[in-house]
């Protein structure tokens, strides 16, 4: 483990647009500062908040105080890349501002493009109209991914490049080759999705848990009806509020009584009548070991199951079942309780994320378990200190730099390979980006343990990992 920071850096010298300015923008763009050169001074943040202009322009860049909206964005976004003879580079990472048009206009506009999360146009989270099949990241993903179809040999867009999404999803790919390697196997490196898909289900891994246990903690009590937390409370809410969905495995017996499968699409996944804040599982990590978990909506428990499916024609022979299991910040759960139980989920207006001087101590704690082969389980990821992250990177806590460095990763990627279209973070050389992620993880390791959840009467199966056994209430 290293808590020295990082001197790579690389040559850009077009705009650079931050959509969006909160916990992760303020967190990124001094990481951008400090490996991508020169910088011309052509930096602009775009935010209807200005909470964090200081830091803006502590780094040079010009802070435009409103929002995009479908009316406005391409006047905006044109007047800032100018003639686009060079090529700029839109970062979004923001609420409610459309990530697929965003992508769209970047791929016809001689622009980059990354996001941390596919996010809609307004009117989408919180909406009660909408069923829940509307309100599903799988049908944001199923929008977002239809780019691809069209947009072909266009400036690279790497769409999800965050922690999770994002980071995992390489976390993956590794812990698969320590896997093969423990057992005795001759692996070469996978070159194709279909080749990782096959490696994974040679390996007789049933499924994976983004196993999340995020101890980071202040000394002050959190006040009545202000959501707290780590990370984005709007991002948050929006995720405990929007059905639970999950990657469905072929190893699984049986579907959940409350699920529904998709009409369209891949149809890899699940959702579930209850909202995620609802629906709790049984995981584990390191550090806390066997604790329960929210199953939260996230893009990566859909991309990861769709990516690792491995099909003879237009049958599905093996595919994992995936999805996040986390264990939030103690003021999380309580805001979350608060949001569920006493407010009926009518969201917090007082919101504020925990920053890294008013944390006393604690980690996040995030990996990947992949489980049901035969050594068990085996956990792989990155455990972050906040004590590490004041000596690596300003303007944020342990969560915050998990996401930075891998949108970091994914920006120098897409600059190293400029000309590949429409990505997801699966379909990014994983080592290459782990390789500058790695520097600003803290911890970084994998270890395997005996632990499995508790086998239910019901289930009439003796494998432990089934999601009947999983779930906590059924």
């Amino acid at each position: 483990m290293s808590t020295a920071i990082p001197d790579y850096t690389i040559s850009f010298e077009g705009p650079i647009i931050f959509v969006g300015f909160g916990s992760v923008g303020r967190g990124l763009l001094p990481l951008i500062k400090r490996h991508i050169t020169p910088h011309n001074g052509e930096i602009t943040v775009i935010d209807p908040r200005d909470t964090n202009r200081s830091i803006a322009e502590e780094y040079n860049a010009t802070f435009l105080h409103f929002g995009l909206t479908r009316e406005n964005y391409v006047e905006v976004l044109d007047s800032l890349l100018g003639d686009k003879t060079k090529r700029g580079f839109i970062v979004s990472v923001c609420n409610e501002v459309s990530s697929k048009a965003l992508a769209a206009y970047a791929a016809h506009n001689n622009s980059f493009y990354i996001d941390t999360v596919v996010e809609p146009w307004p009117g989408f989270y919180f909406n009660a109209e909408l069923d829940k099949v509307s309100q599903s990241n799988y049908m944001l993903r199923e929008d977002f991914q239809s780019l691809k179809k069209n947009l072909i040999n266009t400036p690279t867009s790497i769409s999800c490049c965050g922690a999770n999404p994002g980071m995992v999803s390489w976390f993956v790919k590794e812990a698969l080759l320590n896997l093969a390697k423990d057992f005795g196997r001759e692996v070469t490196l996978p070159k194709s999705k279909e080749a990782w898909a096959k490696l994974m289900c040679d390996l007789g891994v049933k499924g994976i848990h983004i196993a999340e246990k995020d101890s980071q903690y202040r000394n002050l009590p959190r006040p009545k009806n202000q959501f707290l937390n780590t990370w984005s409370p709007e991002g948050c809410m929006a995720e405990v509020l929007q059905p639970a969905e999950l990657g469905w495995g072929t190893h699984e017996k049986k579907k959940p009584q409350d699920s529904h499968e998709h009409t369209e699409g891949h149809k890899s996944a699940i959702y579930l009548d209850s909202v995620g804040g609802e629906v709790k599982v049984h995981t584990w990590t390191p550090t806390a070991g066997s604790h329960v978990g929210y199953l939260i909506t996230h893009n990566e428990a859909i991309s990861i199951a769709d990516y690792f499916t491995l099909r003879d024609g237009d049958q599905v022979v093996f595919r994992p079942t995936c999805h996040y299991a986390y264990h939030p910040s103690d003021v999380a759960i309580e805001s979350l309780n608060e949001l569920l139980n006493e407010r009926d989920r009518n969201p917090q207006t007082d919101i504020h994320i925990l920053e890294e001087d008013e944390i006393i101590s604690g980690a996040d704690e995030l990996g990947v378990l992949l489980y049901g082969h035969e050594r068990g389980a085996y956990w792989f990821g990155s455990k972050l200190t906040i004590e590490e992250v004041r000596t690596l990177a300003p303007y944020q806590n342990a969560t915050g730099l998990q996401v930075t460095s891998a949108a970091l990763a994914g920006i120098i990627y897409a600059l190293r390979h400029p000309q590949e279209g429409i990505l997801e973070t699966e379909d990014v050389d994983h080592k290459e980006c782990l390789e500058l992620q790695l520097p600003y993880l803290g911890k970084v390791f994998g270890v395997y343990t005996d632990w499995s959840p508790p086998i239910k009467n019901d289930t009439q199966t003796t494998d432990p990992w089934q999601f009947t056994n999983l779930r906590l209430d059924e």
